[in-house]
C-alpha cells in the first residue's frame, strides 16, 4: 500500500509539474519545457524504476521479519488419517509355565513331528488389530526457549536496515546521475551557444566580403575563403545539436519518463555562482554518510548476529506441545460401525544438543573468520574513501583555478578580437588575423564553460562520496 501510494503521488506530481510548466514555462518560439534541477530530482525519485524496486525490497524483508516472528507463535494444525489393514499382525506368547495354556503358541513336550509342531504354532497365533482405523485431531506446539529464533529476529532487523541503506544508496546514486545529466545538457546548450556566436561572426565576415566583392574591393578568393569558414562551422553546430538530444534523452531516462520531451535546464553554466558553491563546501572528512561504509558496517553487524546464532546452537530448546484427537477402528465395511474415542495429550519437549560431528564448532569458526575479514575490509575501504575525498578536493581547487584562468583568458580574447575587428574594418588587419582572433575567443569561451562544468561535476562526486545529500526526505515513512 505504501508503494502504491508513492506511485500515485509521484504520478500526480509529475502530471501537475508538466501541466503547470506547459502553461507557464513554455515559450512560443521554443516548445521545450524548462525544469529546474530540483524538479528533475523530485520527478526522478518518484518515477525511476530502480527506486521502486529498492522500496519494494524493504517491504519484502519486512514480511520476512514477520515470518521469523511467526515462528515464536503457536503452530496449530489439523490432521486426518485412515488405514486399511491388509494383513493383520500375528502375535505368539510363551505360556509353558501356565498349565492348560501351552497351546497358545509356546513349546510343548508332545511327541509330535517338527513339521506338525510348526504348523500348530502358526495356527494358534493371535492376530492383532482391526480392518479399519481412523484418527482425527488437532495438534499445537509453542516454543518456550528458542535462543536461535530470538537472535534470528535481530538478523531480520539488520537485513531491513541493509535494505533501507541500499535504497538510500540508490537514491544518492540517482541524484548524482541526474545532476550529471542536467549539467551535461546545460554544457551542450552552452557549447552550442558559443558555436552559434562563432558562426554569426563568420557569417558577418562572409557577408562583409561579399559586399566588398560587389563593389570591387575584395577578390573572389577572399569571398570563397570566408564562405568556407562558415561551412566548416556548420557541422560543429550539427554535432552540438546531437549532443543536446543525447543529453536530453539520458536525463529523461533517469527521470523515468518514457516519451521524448524537449526538456531544457534553467539558465546556463556561465550564470552559476561558483563562489557561492565554493562557500557552501567546507573541508571535511566526515565519512559517516558514506553509503559504502554504512553498508559494510551493517554487513558486519549481520555477521556478528549470525555468529551469535551459531553459538546459540549449543543451547537447549524447550517447546510446549498439545494434541486433541479422535480415534475409531472397526472390521468390515469402512463406512460403518464407527466408534469414536477422544483423547488429549499435553507435554514438554526438551532438546539438548550434544554432538553433531563438529558441525556447530566449524560453523562458529567460519563466522568468526568472516567477522575478522570485515574488519580488514573496512580499514581498506576507509583508506580508499579518504583518498577519493582528497582527490575530489584537489579537483575542486584545480577547477577553481581553471575557471579563474579561463575567465581572464576570455576577457583578453574578447578585447583582442574587438581590436582586430576594428583593424580589419579599416584594412589594418588581414582576414587571417580576424579569423585567428575569432577562433581564440571561441576556444576561450568553450574552455571556460568546460571548466565550470568540471568544477560542478567534482562537487557532485564529493557530495556522493560524503553522502551529504538529504535523500531521506524522499523516502517513504515506515
Amino acid at each position: 500500500m505504501k508503494t502504491k501510494r508513492v506511485l500515485l503521488i509521484g504520478y500526480a506530481m509529475l502530471t501537475g509539474i508538466f501541466a503547470s510548466l506547459a502553461a507557464e514555462n513554455v515559450t512560443a518560439a521554443d516548445s521545450s519545457v524548462i525544469l529546474t534541477l530540483d524538479q528533475c530530482i523530485e520527478i526522478a525519485l518518484s518515477q525511476n524504476p530502480t527506486i521502486h524496486v529498492a522500496d519494494m525490497e524493504i517491504d519484502r524483508l519486512d514480511f520476512s521479519r514477520k515470518e521469523t516472528i511467526g515462528q515464536l507463535l503457536p503452530n496449530i494444525s489439523f490432521t486426518g488419517m485412515y488405514n486399511r489393514m491388509i494383513a493383520k499382525q500375528v502375535a505368539y506368547m510363551n505360556m509353558d509355565n501356565f498349565p492348560g495354556f501351552g497351546d497358545l503358541g509356546g513349546d510343548t513336550d508332545l511327541p509330535e513331528s517338527s513339521e506338525s509342531s510348526s504348523k500348530k504354532k502358526n495356527d494358534n497365533g493371535i492376530k492383532m488389530g482391526l480392518d479399519n482405523s481412523y484418527q482425527l485431531g488437532f495438534s499445537a506446539s509453542l516454543p518456550l526457549i528458542a535462543p536461535q529464533l530470538w537472535k534470528a529476529i535481530d538478523i531480520s532487523d539488520t537485513q531491513i536496515l541493509q535494505s533501507i541503506e541500499e535504497a538510500r544508496s540508490s537514491r544518492l546514486s540517482l541524484v548524482a546521475q541526474i545532476k550529471n545529466a542536467y549539467y551535461t545538457l546545460m554544457l551542450a546548450r552552452d557549447s552550442r551557444q558559443v558555436i552559434l556566436q562563432n558562426l554569426d561572426m563568420a557569417r558577418f565576415t562572409a557577408t562583409l566580403y561579399q559586399k566588398k566583392f560587389e563593389v570591387g574591393t575584395a577578390s573572389r578568393f577572399e569571398v570563397l575563403r570566408a564562405n568556407v569558414a562558415v561551412a566548416n562551422i556548420e557541422p560543429e553546430l550539427t554535432r552540438s545539436e546531437l549532443s543536446i538530444k543525447q543529453a536530453r534523452l539520458q536525463l529523461l531516462l533517469l527521470m523515468g519518463i518514457g516519451q521524448y520531451i524537449d526538456i531544457d535546464p534553467v539558465g546556463s553554466l556561465a550564470d552559476i555562482d561558483v563562489q557561492r558553491i565554493q562557500a557552501s563546501i567546507s573541508p571535511t572528512f566526515d565519512l559517516s554518510g558514506n553509503t559504502d561504509l554504512r553498508k559494510l558496517d551493517l554487513n558486519t553487524q549481520l555477521l556478528n548476529n549470525t555468529l551469535k546464532v551459531q553459538q546459540m546452537a549449543w543451547y537447549p530448546t524447550l517447546a510446549l506441545t498439545a494434541s486433541y484427537n479422535w480415534t475409531s477402528s472397526s472390521d468390515g465395511n469402512p463406512l460403518r460401525n464407527f466408534r469414536w474415542n477422544p483423547y488429549s495429550v499435553v507435554g514438554l519437549t526438551l532438546s539438548v544438543p550434544i554432538y553433531q560431528g563438529g558441525m556447530r564448532y566449524n560453523r562458529i569458526k567460519q563466522a568468526k573468520i568472516q567477522v575478522d575479514e570485515m574488519k580488514w575490509q573496512r580499514e581498506n575501504l576507509v583508506n580508499a574513501v579518504n583518498t577519493q575525498v582528497n582527490v575530489a578536493y584537489d579537483n575542486i581547487n584545480l577547477n577553481l583555478k581553471q575557471i579563474a584562468s579561463c575567465g581572464e583568458t576570455v576577457n583578453q580574447a574578447s578585447v583582442a578580437h574587438e581590436i582586430v575587428a576594428q583593424s580589419f574594418e579599416i584594412g589594418a588587419a588581414t582576414y587571417l588575423d580576424l579569423r585567428d582572433a575569432e577562433l581564440s575567443l571561441t576556444t576561450a569561451r568553450l574552455s571556460k564553460v568546460q571548466a565550470i562544468y568540471d568544477y560542478i561535476i567534482a562537487t557532485i562526486n564529493l557530495e556522493q562520496l560524503l553522502g551529504s545529500y538529504n535523500v531521506e526526505q524522499y523516502m517513504p515513512a515506515r
